[in-house]
């Protein structure tokens, strides 16, 4: 039996019976790189090549005189404070910080992503996701009042309940648009919450939720002062030839 996952060259001489040298020859002249691994997912909705002309159509070719955005929450961040300043970056080392940190609580930030000209609509709420979303909801579909508004989300159960459903039902000018299931990086609001994570939050240090909750509406102003909006280049035929193995 093979106990050991992860090879290296010496481990793997020895187990065969040859040098190292030969087997990193090997490795060299197959193109093999053991030390790296990547992830990969496949979703399996039945409706996914469906959703994702769906989706990416509206990315590519909005439909005129409307607004499409994307939508989604970012559930559960953690207010974190370091047990010790920071200390900053200086010439030949890099900023340091202390491992242990202390919770102080959390909150969670929905937002929506306008699509044409990247503004972010976003607010923070305790957690109680399926009446936050509707209320949320409701507050992007004012902004845009009297304009046909497409909204781009994932599955999450609480974009489905029958209060959203019923009041999508008095609203016929808002249209849901959903990502396969599975496959929320169709979302372009996830590559903002990743920048907005990396840049803002992973280094921050916050003694309470409402001084979280400040630093967050000031990087989502400071954001649409100059806004950026992302543009989608991959066509949708390529994805699911990809994703999915086929195509139309």
């Amino acid at each position: 039996m093979t106990i050991v996952a992860h090879w290296s060259t010496r481990e793997l001489a020895r187990k065969a019976g040859v040098s190292h040298g030969m087997v990193h020859r090997l490795w060299r002249a197959h193109a093999l790189q053991p030390h790296r691994v990547s992830t990969f997912k496949f979703t399996t909705d039945p409706a996914a090549e469906d959703k994702i002309y769906d989706v990416v159509g509206l990315y590519l070719h909005p439909p005129t005189n409307a607004v499409v955005v994307s939508l989604d929450e970012k559930t559960q961040i953690q207010v974190l404070s370091r047990t010790q300043p920071l200390l900053p970056l200086r010439p030949g080392l890099p900023a340091r910080q202390r491992h242990d940190y202390q919770r102080n609580g959390l909150t969670s930030l929905y937002a929506a992503l306008e699509i044409r000209s990247g503004r972010v609509l976003g607010e923070c709420a305790p957690a109680t996701p399926a009446p936050t979303f509707l209320r949320f909801l409701k507050r992007v579909a004012r902004r845009y009042r009297g304009r046909e508004l497409h909204v781009v989300l994932d599955n999450s159960s609480t974009h489905s309940t029958p209060a959203v459903q019923t009041w999508l039902a008095h609203h016929p000018a808002v249209q849901f648009h959903f990502t396969p299931k599975g496959a929320s990086w169709l979302n372009m609001l996830e590559a903002w919450f990743g920048i907005f994570t990396r840049k803002s939050v992973r280094r921050g240090s916050f003694d309470t939720v409402r001084a979280l909750i400040r630093h967050i509406e000031a990087y989502i102003a400071e954001w649409n002062s100059h806004p950026t909006p992302f543009v989608w280049t991959k066509d949708p035929a390529a994805i699911v030839k990809k994703a999915l193995g086929r195509g139309r």
